[in-house]
């Protein structure tokens, strides 16, 4: 017996559509790279992007549990010295909700060329309005 090793030619994408209202984003977020990784397939390959494009829309729904909405926050850096920006959660989530999610499932995924890759299948909305109906999205049910 031989072992099977996908190529990237073999490689078949779906689009998937998930509605992030009421979810924890922990849960929403690791269900997400999960799929943009390829492991809910049997003919995963670590080395290869077999992974599907996945739509979240309802992003500004997203749910936390606990005090984490008023603990949480985002940090970035300018790289100069007194640079550090931190955005709390609530902020983040008026602004740009798009982004906590993004950032979520971004941590989830490999530190290198193929996670990059990957990111760039992941599309959020806001709202419940996307540009993607002509892929013909298949609907996931992600439990809360």
């Amino acid at each position: 017996m031989r072992t099977f090793t996908l190529r990237k030619e073999d490689v078949k994408r779906e689009w998937y559509i998930v509605d992030a209202t009421g979810i924890p984003l922990g849960r929403l977020a690791t269900r997400i790279a999960t799929i943009l990784r390829g492991k809910h397939k049997p003919e995963y390959t670590p080395h290869i992007d077999n992974g599907d494009f996945v739509i979240c829309i309802n992003a500004d729904k997203v749910l936390l549990t606990g005090k984490k909405e008023e603990q949480k926050k985002y940090y970035r850096h300018s790289g100069y010295l007194g640079g550090l920006k931190v955005i709390p959660f609530r902020m983040m989530k008026e602004k740009k909700p798009e982004e906590i999610i993004y950032h979520a499932v971004r941590g989830m995924l490999p530190k290198n060329k193929l996670g990059r890759k990957m990111i760039k299948k992941l599309k959020v909305y806001a709202g419940d309005k996307h540009p993607h109906e002509a892929q013909k999205p298949k609907v996931l049910e992600i439990g809360g």
